[in-house]
């Protein structure tokens, strides 16, 4: 049995895939607010926001941005501490976000590491940022219509 594992999903958003990269990379402390039931916070602990480099606190665990390409609309997020590390020795986020004719297709790979054999695969976790997707895609959608003064 692999110790070693990967997670993926794709959602379809209706926000422009601009947007939702950038919601992502630079505006992420704004997620509490479109999606507060996933998402307590997400807190700027080192670095700037949307730059190679900088560690972010997100609700339990903390992550660094290993890579992040603007023009490929492309970001690596690397755990370094948190609840998540008590079960493996490595846990990396990667987002993809594609745009499309109406709106954007937003890819999550989860590449993880268990501790040992032992340890279950994430199921929950993928749900979880997958449920978040939406709620962020209504926020961002809504405040497209609505002229939101939060994403100006």
């Amino acid at each position: 049995m692999s110790l070693c594992g990967k997670m993926e999903a794709e959602i379809e958003m209706k926000a422009p895939a601009d947007k939702v990269f950038e919601f992502y990379t630079c505006l992420a402390y704004q997620m509490s607010k479109s999606s507060p039931e996933m998402l307590q916070s997400v807190d700027l602990q080192e670095g700037q926001w949307g730059k190679k480099g900088s560690i972010l606190c997100w609700n339990y665990i903390k992550m660094i941005t290993e890579e992040i390409d603007y023009r490929n609309k492309s970001a690596t997020y690397k755990t370094i501490e948190g609840d998540l590390l008590e079960f493996y020795k490595n846990f990396r986020f990667i987002l993809q976000v594609t745009p499309r004719e109406e709106g954007s297709l937003v890819h999550w790979s989860f590449e993880y590491e268990k501790l040992n054999a032992n340890i279950p695969n994430p199921e929950t976790t993928l749900p979880a940022v997958v449920h978040a997707c939406k709620d962020i895609d209504a926020h961002l959608t809504q405040a497209k219509t609505q002229r939101s003064p939060q994403l100006q």
